[in-house]
């Protein structure tokens, strides 16, 4: 469904991604890991059309989306809920959850609202609170939630687990797990947690100085014992 194929990334004269290839099959859950700096986010963010690759394509159920606007891509079916939540902290949970749905048909925004709160609880019992005064967990709940009121068959997710307690954490990757099962929808997870990263995963990539350094299944990158010094020493993320 999603393919970049030899895609190299500038800001300014800083070469940040370095020919990466990565697929992502229909259905699956892929996780990217590796550490700060490597180039993750500037990975998803290059997806999504900024910045643009300098070199390289990036297919979308088999077309070149490179150059295409970012809206545009949503009503093709990307999403992407950006690391830091970016939610609008003076907008209500549902103001939100209503502009992510502004590519959607209208039509579905009851229903797909039902099916958000019924995803995070939460959240419908703060349907009317303001954005920012949400906790850090109840926000990255709010910024998946609106990522997926744009009906997405593809979903970018950044560090949805950056700075949230243990139990915050296993609930957003059970969402995430549920989404994908239940859904279908087709994900594409950027993690430093690599614990909780590739247990879910079905296949997952290391980035490294902007470079694929390994991929494998999910279950074979947890056993390797390279990946197991390098992000699971010390029982990192259990």
């Amino acid at each position: 469904m999603l393919v970049i194929e030899g895609v190299q990334t500038f800001y300014g004269a800083v070469h940040a991604l370095k020919g990466v290839d990565l697929k992502v099959g229909t259905g699956e859950i892929v996780a990217l890991i590796g550490a700060n700096g490597a180039g993750k986010s500037t990975l998803l963010m290059t997806i999504c059309g900024n910045p643009k690759p300098r070199y390289g394509r990036i297919l979308f159920d088999g077309d070149d989306i490179v150059g295409i606007p970012t809206h545009l891509l949503v009503r093709r079916g990307l999403a992407h809920a950006p690391e830091g939540r970016r939610i609008f902290p003076r907008m209500s949970v549902v103001e939100n959850l209503r502009l992510g749905a502004v590519a959607a048909d209208p039509a579905h925004f009851s229903s797909d609202l039902e099916r958000v709160f019924g995803l995070f609880p939460r959240l419908k019992e703060r349907r009317d609170q303001r954005g920012g005064t949400l906790s850090g967990g109840e926000q990255q709940m709010l910024a998946i939630a609106r990522a997926l009121m744009s009906r997405p068959r593809v979903l970018l997710l950044d560090e949805p687990s950056l700075g949230l307690a243990p139990l915050v954490v296993k609930q957003i990757f059970a969402i995430i797990e549920e989404i994908n099962k239940r859904d279908g929808v087709t994900v594409l997870l950027v993690e430093q947690n690599a614990f909780h990263a590739l247990r879910l995963a079905h296949r997952g990539y290391v980035l490294v100085n902007g470079q694929i350094a390994m991929t494998g299944t999910g279950q074979d990158l947890l056993a390797n014992e390279q990946i197991r010094s390098a992000y699971l020493e010390g029982g990192h993320g259990r």
